[in-house]
């Protein structure tokens, strides 16, 4: 029994050793090419990043990406060194089918990842732009832009977290992109004011605010000849304002321009309303009492 046993005993021993081998060949080279790859590969990478003078949002995505392809790498490679050819085409076949399925529940995700792809490459806005989506529904400061969402800071200091494919598929307002913002603003001066005199107030008080650039110079164009008031418009920039210069500059300037106004006697006018239609009267006959004279 024992002569009988010692073929089958060799068998197993042979077969646990095999397996023991494959697996020792699958974690070293695993772990030599994905050292290989951390000490190499993502350097290279990062300085070739560093020449193109990419910005903080579009590096982080591109490392990831890169280190993701290391790990797959270095599998796919242990997996031939560790001779599981049978167990790769069996995982391929599992693979294939589960991407299938796994595409059909995660449409919106995919939707989400290209539409992150295309705002890492056409760059539309950057991490610390003020941006204004939906129509001037949503606006805020972007904080982080990933591949799925972009987390965007509101005005109001609620952290909103919008899927990619909502600001790839309408318009997107980059108010500063060009690291200035241009302000209008409608004065609206009575018919016997002095015109020259009010362009004059506008075009000073903007001017001596320290916080509105003298070139671009301010400009007051007549724009619009009211029921109640004529309409001159005036034109300022601000050099790279967040929302909150924004709206302290206008308010400040504003402000200093109606009092300008309020000294020089230049009137702004309540607006002038009219209801259209008419009154109907019923049974108002022998309602009104006779007075004696």
């Amino acid at each position: 029994m024992m002569v009988e046993a010692l073929p089958f005993l060799e068998s197993a021993l042979g077969s646990y050793a095999l397996a023991v081998t494959q697996a020792l060949y699958f974690v070293v080279s695993f772990a030599a090419i994905y050292l290989a790859g951390r000490l190499t590969v993502v350097p290279l990478v990062g300085r070739f990043l560093d020449r193109r003078d990419l910005d903080r949002h579009a590096r982080r995505p591109l490392v990831k990406l890169t280190k993701f392809a290391v790990v797959f790498v270095a599998v796919s490679v242990a997996f031939g060194f560790a001779d599981y050819g049978n167990f790769l085409t069996s995982l391929a076949t599992i693979a294939a089918a589960a991407t299938l399925a796994i595409g059909f529940a995660m449409q919106d995700v995919i939707a989400n990842f290209v539409a992150g792809v295309f705002i890492y490459t056409d760059g539309p806005f950057k991490i610390g732009d003020w941006i204004e989506w939906d129509n001037g529904s949503y606006s805020g400061v972007v904080e982080d832009i990933g591949l799925r969402v972009t987390r965007v800071r509101t005005f109001d200091n609620e952290l909103l977290t919008v899927p990619n494919s909502q600001l790839t598929d309408g318009v997107i307002k980059n108010p500063v992109d060009g690291e200035r913002l241009r302000l209008k603003f409608l004065f609206g001066i009575g018919y016997d004011d002095d015109i020259d005199r009010a362009t004059e107030i506008i075009v000073e008080e903007a001017r001596s605010h320290p916080d509105i650039l003298d070139d671009p110079a301010p400009s007051v164009r007549l724009t619009e000849l009211g029921d109640s008031s004529v309409g001159l418009q005036s034109r300022i920039w601000i050099d790279d304002p967040s929302r909150a210069d924004y709206v302290k500059t206008r308010g400040e300037y504003v402000t200093s321009v109606k009092e300008r106004f309020d000294e020089e006697g230049i009137d702004i006018p309540y607006p002038n309303r009219t209801l259209e239609g008419g009154l109907e009267l019923t049974n108002v006959e022998g309602q009104i009492e006779p007075t004696d004279d």
